[in-house]
């Protein structure tokens, strides 16, 4: 007997079947959410959320609820630039950095806008 798999894309949010449907995360109080979005849909949200991620602070990237990056990664732990070296950098311009805990996100700003 022969089987056939058809697999039907469809928008979370419209219900309509596309083809072009990705699947996007967020989160919110601590939960994470994922979603599949056509294009369409995807503007929406990104245009109801941009005032938000406009006044908001970037926590990093990753899965939802993964764990803080090892020691000597970049704050997204993809492999960008580690607290420490950014108080090297910061230290190296007389820019004041504790030397420990949070860099601040001006500090890391100057050091992304410099690289």
């Amino acid at each position: 007997m022969a089987q056939k798999t058809i697999v039907i894309y469809s928008d979370d949010l419209t219900g309509s079947q596309v083809e072009d449907v990705t699947t996007h995360t967020f989160s919110l109080n601590g939960v994470n959410y994922e979603i599949d979005l056509a294009s369409d849909s995807y503007d929406k949200l990104a245009e109801a959320l941009g005032p938000f991620i406009k006044a908001g602070r970037k926590t990093g990237r990753g899965k939802g609820g993964s764990p803080r990056p090892r020691k000597g990664r970049g704050a997204a732990g993809d492999g960008g630039a580690s607290a420490e070296e950014i108080r090297a950098w910061a230290k190296s311009r007389n820019i004041q950095v504790n030397e420990r805990g949070r860099v601040p996100a001006a500090v890391r700003e100057q050091y992304e806008s410099a690289h």
